[in-house]
């Protein structure tokens, strides 16, 4: 699947582990901003999905981004591939999950890893609009867990809406990768970061919804555990966080791929464990796995320091571009 301007992913000397990639990637290397143009498109339930575009050229393919926890059309890995997207001519699209677009959504539900109903809303949208180009699609952490979700449910109608798609860092074993981030430094480093986020939404949520949730409880939280009890699986209809986790698991779902999939999952990925990654046997042909040693989590940094990030952008442009023939 390489060739000599694609290598596989290797890690700066100066950057080991998964953690300094992780956080020094998200932190401090510069991604330049990008013009997006925003569209909120309303859905039938009354609430709204906006989705930042890029403007590409007509007949040229468009490419839809579903972002990762807490993530927007301005997180890193974002703006990399939209500025990838646009020097191609493509149009891009960011599509925006519930409440994470800059202003709260509408309804006493929020959004979630299996949330494969808003990815179809979305990837339909983006389709409509332009009808006669391929249609790639790429989800990142725990839009990659969305997307690679639908793509097994759907199978070989997904071919209708999505000629190929890639899903990066996603959580497919979200059992595991939960005990992995509840844990000792990941709990306290991107577990807190990611908690005091999300606490603030739900907490404005309770407060807009009385009844539905207890505010008490989620100010006292401090694991991904008690938080996707106390408001995940309470806004979405599961039983707790062991019942959500369970359910909208990805790795499962892998062997039903139909559309060719690229999945990449660093092993040193603090997020989710290098036991729980699929093997090539417990995915569709269509699926690609590629597992390299290094990367962390939705980082990839390369070069020398203070280092960039390009080395994700080009590998998931090649696997797209690899469909056009």
């Amino acid at each position: 699947m390489h060739n000599a301007d694609d290598p596989p992913y290797r890690a700066p000397w100066w950057l080991p582990g998964g953690h300094l990639q992780t956080i020094y990637a998200t932190l401090f290397i510069h991604v330049p901003p990008v013009a997006y143009r925003r569209e909120r498109l309303e859905l039938a339930d009354g609430d709204f999905l906006d989705i930042d575009w890029i403007d590409g050229v007509a007949g040229r393919p468009a490419l839809a981004l579903f972002h990762g926890l807490e993530g927007d059309a301005q997180s890193p890995y974002a703006r990399a591939l939209m500025a990838a997207v646009g020097r191609r001519g493509w149009t891009g699209a960011v599509a925006h999950f519930r409440g994470c677009s800059g202003e709260d959504n509408r309804l006493p539900r929020a959004y979630f890893a299996g949330d494969s109903a808003d990815i179809e809303h979305a990837l339909r949208h983006v389709k409509s609009r332009h009808p006669d180009a391929p249609l790639y699609a790429v989800g990142v952490s725990l839009g990659g867990n969305a997307l690679l979700k639908w793509l097994g449910e759907t199978g070989t109608a997904a071919a209708a809406l999505v000629t190929r798609a890639a899903s990066v860092s996603a959580p497919l074993d979200l059992t595991a990768a939960g005990r992995a981030l509840d844990r000792g430094f990941n709990r306290r480093v991107y577990t807190a970061r990611f908690l005091a986020s999300l606490k603030r939404k739900a907490l404005a949520k309770a407060r807009r919804f009385p009844g539905v949730l207890d505010a008490p409880a989620i100010a006292a939280a401090t694991t991904f555990r008690e938080f996707d009890t106390l408001v995940t699986a309470r806004l979405h209809g599961f039983r707790d966080a062991d019942d959500y986790w369970l359910k909208v698991s990805s790795k499962p779902l892998l062997g039903a791929v139909a559309v060719p999939t690229l999945v990449i999952n660093a092993r040193n990925d603090p997020f989710l464990p290098q036991a729980a990654l699929p093997a090539p046997a417990e995915v569709a042909p269509a699926v690609a796995l590629e597992q390299p040693e290094a990367g962390g989590h939705v980082a990839f940094p390369e070069g020398p320091f203070p280092g960039r990030l390009g080395w994700l952008a080009r590998r998931l442009m090649r696997h797209f571009e690899a469909g056009r023939g």
